[in-house]
């Protein structure tokens, strides 16, 4: 099975509605382009900011949502909204919600792990100060088969993934906003690795660098292949990465190398 993903890495503003507005234009152009799966990034409609996550929080049915069924219908796409800050029960999420050919919510991810490090000479940042951890681990049903979708600092947990493989994930499309402290150091070699030791292809999307918001992004918006290989890759500026997705070359991967097949559970 081969299809076609596209990750648009876009530059995220202050005006919500300027955000949808480039958002719409980049899922056009992909699917213009022959996209059949399409991602945005973290935090697409919202500054990456604590002081902005609650005042731009939605409900499920909120307008990014309602916005986001909308288009993957008209483009006849599946769409992972990156990811967006969700206000439920008076407790905000940094959720991302997918969507199938008929605009049709086939997942809800609620970000897992948050970003709470503080690196001496580096960043400082606190999720936890606003948002509430997800409890859950999403696979969407698709007619790709089954594809993952975590958040950003899931990426470190590599469990997670490991979990999502077993499961039958082979594509896992992780929107995320690296900072220019991780992202230099860890970002390409934690997706490389992730892709590599569960043999699947694992999909990054950032935002584009906006050096005049307040969150400054690492960009490199990257598909690895299932041999560690990139496949698909952008710089730091607005741009849309595609990639074919060819399974029989995963299944290819699996039979000469089988790593799966040699796990003892049992031991470890």
């Amino acid at each position: 099975m081969n299809f076609q993903l596209a990750l648009c890495q876009m530059t995220v503003s202050m005006d919500k509605k300027q955000n949808l507005s480039s958002a719409e234009s980049m899922i056009k152009r992909a699917a213009e382009n022959g996209a059949n799966v399409v991602s945005l990034p973290e935090m697409f409609n919202c500054p990456y900011s604590n002081e902005y996550f609650r005042k731009y929080a939605e409900p499920e049915n909120g307008e990014t949502a309602q916005f986001l069924a909308a288009l993957s219908k008209e483009l006849k796409i599946i769409l992972i909204g990156g990811s967006i800050p969700e206000l439920c029960e008076d407790k905000v999420y940094n959720t991302s919600y997918s969507f199938n050919k008929d605009g049709e919510l086939i997942g809800k991810h609620r970000k897992i792990h948050l970003f709470d490090i503080d690196v001496t000479g580096g960043i400082r940042f606190m999720e936890s100060e606003t948002l509430t951890a997800g409890e859950n681990v999403t696979i969407l049903d698709t007619e790709f088969g089954k594809i993952g979708v975590a958040i950003c600092y899931d990426v470190r947990f590599p469990e997670l993934f490991r979990k999502m493989t077993l499961a039958g994930a082979r594509l896992i499309i992780l929107p995320a906003a690296f900072n220019m402290t991780t992202g230099p150091a860890h970002w390409e070699l934690t997706m490389r690795t992730r892709a590599l030791d569960n043999q699947i292809y694992f999909a990054a999307v950032s935002p584009a660098r906006n050096t005049e918001g307040p969150y400054q992004a690492y960009g490199n918006s990257c598909v690895v292949d299932p041999w560690g290989e990139i496949c698909g890759k952008t710089g730091a500026r607005e741009s849309i990465v595609y990639a074919e997705i060819d399974y029989n070359y995963l299944d290819d991967i699996r039979n000469q190398l089988p790593l799966l097949k040699h796990r003892k559970p049992d031991l470890y």
